[in-house]
């Protein structure tokens, strides 16, 4: 129950009407994120979604932007990644109105003002610190640096230090120029919302936007011929790891099995992981196995937290469930709980219009296809036990294989010993 419109200059319109709610989501995406940067620019997305925070024409500071959201008890936030950026509010339905006006004004009218931009760096460079001090959100990073290197996709998207202390307005004005323009734009509304209405609303608010065409990304490079591991040292309570292997971009007609391989693996409590490492034996307090799908690259990875004299022993049991599961298919059973999570939570996430939001216009945007929940569910009940099989024995070999590691170590061999599936 949704509607897409496309504007005669390029701006898409997306609204989803959902019943017994009395709230409304506008959701605003771009079509740029970190893999559209150079070694140069690596961080300029995400400060300039923190600007456009910085104050408007209309509302010029910080205070006057975000107070009248507040007032409303809306929540509301923005966030960049790899390759999309987005900004978003939720509040009672009356209040639609102030929040297209809202979220139009911060993407068109934002000043971006120097003096603005010299505190902000400040704001960036103590959030890059917080994350670098989070090892259980860095080693994420650390993981896409190993598959990808030095290509846009193997760096950070918040960015590096100097980058954030060079940057100057012309930069944030010129890289807005290139990006934010009607045909790399989605506006999408979800909640109480009558589409018609609403749509002219949307024309009104974004009539002034950009509409010169959007650069492209280069596309990302895949190369490995074996395993390959990653350390960073740091004096941790706890050994953080990522161990999995390349797999299929988001257009990909395995992606389902490889997200129902993954939850088999590693996706719930009942899973095998949970069940061989922590059930079994005490070794680790989280483990999560998920997938992931971009536009050019794909993978399918286990995390998990353990104490340092067991990071060795854990490497070895979650390969021992990879190797596993690449010679004998699932019991019917168990083939059948994993779809039955995997439908479960999508329909619990979409009793939210937030989720709505990102669900439809997230497709929209990235594969310029949207599937329904009934026909997402349909792809999910077609995945058979001789597709894991499949799928299985493609990703699990040694030249997909990586290993990254944060931790008290130095030394990479005795962990490269084990890389074995």
């Amino acid at each position: 129950m949704y509607k897409k419109t496309l504007l005669k200059n390029g701006l898409r319109i997306i609204t989803i009407p959902v019943g017994g709610t009395q709230a409304v989501t506008v959701l605003l995406l771009v079509g740029t994120g970190s893999k559209y940067e150079t070694e140069k620019t690596n961080g300029i997305s995400h400060f300039l979604e923190h600007m456009f925070f910085g104050g408007t024409k209309k509302r010029p500071s910080t205070l006057q932007l975000v107070e009248p959201l507040d007032r409303m008890g809306g929540t509301y936030n923005a966030f960049t990644g790899k390759e999309y950026t987005g900004f978003w509010a939720k509040v009672e339905a009356s209040h639609l109105d102030f929040v297209l006006d809202w979220v139009s004004d911060i993407y068109l009218n934002s000043k971006l003002e120097t003096k603005k931009i010299q505190k902000e760096k400040g704001v960036i460079l103590q959030e890059i610190k917080m994350y670098l001090d989070t090892p259980i959100s860095y080693i994420n990073d650390l993981w896409e640096k190993l598959l990808y290197g030095e290509q846009p996709a193997g760096r950070l998207i918040i960015g590096k230090s100097e980058n954030i202390l060079r940057f100057k307005r012309r930069d944030l004005l010129e890289y807005q120029k290139n990006y934010y323009s009607a045909k790399n734009t989605i506006v999408c509304v979800a909640g109480k919302v009558k589409p018609k209405e609403t749509e002219k609303k949307i024309r009104k608010c974004f009539k002034k936007i950009n509409i010169k065409p959007a650069k492209q990304k280069l596309k990302v490079v895949e190369k490995q011929t074996k395993p390959k591991s990653s350390i960073y040292f740091k004096k941790t309570d706890q050994t953080h790891l990522c161990l999995g292997v390349r797999a299929y971009d988001l257009f990909h007609p395995q992606k389902y099995t490889q997200a129902l391989l993954a939850t088999l693996l590693g996706g719930y409590m009942s899973s095998r992981i949970w069940i061989t490492l922590r059930e079994k034996r005490g070794l680790a307090y989280y483990i999560k196995t998920s997938p992931q799908n971009m536009t050019d690259t794909g993978y399918l990875m286990t995390q998990v937290g353990v104490d340092h004299q067991k990071a060795e022993k854990a490497i070895s049991l979650i390969l021992q469930e990879y190797r596993k599961i690449k010679y004998k298919n699932p019991d019917p059973s168990e083939l059948q709980k994993a779809k039955d999570n995997l439908k479960g939570k999508l329909s619990l996430s979409l009793e939210s219009s937030d989720f709505q939001a990102s669900f439809y216009a997230g497709q929209e945007l990235l594969s310029e296809e949207i599937l329904t929940p009934k026909e997402q569910f349909a792809k999910i009940d077609q995945v058979t036990g001789d597709n894991i099989l499949k799928v299985a024995r493609e990703i699990f070999q040694p030249e997909k294989l990586n290993l990254a590691l944060i931790g008290p170590f130095k030394k990479k061999e005795k962990f490269e010993k084990i890389l074995k599936i």
